[in-house]
């Protein structure tokens, strides 16, 4: 295989950057639609959550009232139980007892009676808010099937297209070396518009606009290595290996002026 030049690796780095420009563009027109889709997925994740969080309390109270009227049915049967004692007391003593069993049995039913009603009001509490929430979950999950429609169809109207570009820049990416690759690959991830390879427009960076020093350009126009933006971190090409004419020229050294002998 052929050792290529750094010109010609320039070239097929700046060819796969046009590629996956033309790639970013295109997902471009889904614009913020997959986000939106994947907010509103994990808000209806967070909303029937909070209504199966609910339901169970609602469950547990229900366990609570019904422990506390089965208690109120002990109680009552106690009651009746040591009233029909009180007929057949020997002794004071043993009145005293019985009516004090009694008075703790009432207690017990009251306190039971308390439990039930907070019990109950927390139920209601959590029925009007189940009420709420299941509003909220309805209208999210209509959103969520509009931006699911509207996604699938920008999605089917760019899929060939899209196909058709990933397969063109698994080509491009076999012809370049993976040490090149992976630091193209680490810089394009740097940068939201994606543009890792940038080339060298009226002296500077065509990615940062930072100005190039004369020394640098001139490398940059031999391509005799690769040269890194020293702002931005992007690879830096001539414009003319990307299509374009840039009309700054490189500034010549001034011609210096020659001793003038003075004649004796």
């Amino acid at each position: 295989m052929a050792v290529k030049t750094i010109a010609q690796k320039l070239e097929q780095l700046y060819k796969l950057q046009s590629i996956d420009t033309r790639l970013d563009q295109l997902r471009a027109i889904r614009g913020e639609l997959p986000m939106e889709v994947s907010d509103l997925e994990d808000e209806l994740i967070g909303l029937n959550t909070r209504l199966a969080n609910f339901e169970t309390e609602i469950e547990t109270f229900n366990s609570q009232i019904f422990a506390n009227r089965e208690q109120i049915k002990t109680s009552t049967e106690l009651i009746r139980k040591y009233k029909g004692q009180l007929d057949n007391v020997k002794n004071n003593r043993e009145f005293d007892a019985l009516n004090k069993e009694i008075e703790i049995q009432d207690l017990t039913i009251q306190a039971a009676e308390k439990k039930i009603g907070e019990a109950e009001k927390s139920i209601t509490l959590k029925q009007e808010l189940i009420k709420e929430v299941q509003s909220i979950l309805d209208e999210r999950e209509k959103d969520l099937e509009t931006k699911k429609n509207e996604l699938k169809e920008i999605t089917e109207e760019t899929q060939k297209e899209e196909v058709s570009i990933q397969e063109e820049r698994e080509k491009a990416t076999q012809t370049i070396d993976a040490k090149i690759f992976k630091a193209y690959d680490r810089i394009r991830n740097n940068f939201r518009n994606g543009i890792a390879v940038a080339p060298i427009l009226r002296g500077a960076c065509g990615g940062c606009f930072a100005k190039v020093p004369p020394q640098l350009q001139s490398d940059i126009r031999q391509s005799k290595k690769i040269v890194i933006c020293e702002a931005c971190g992007r690879i830096q090409i001539d414009a003319r290996m990307a299509g374009i004419e840039d009309h700054v020229e490189e500034e010549s050294p001034k011609p210096k002026r020659r001793a003038v002998r003075k004649k004796k």
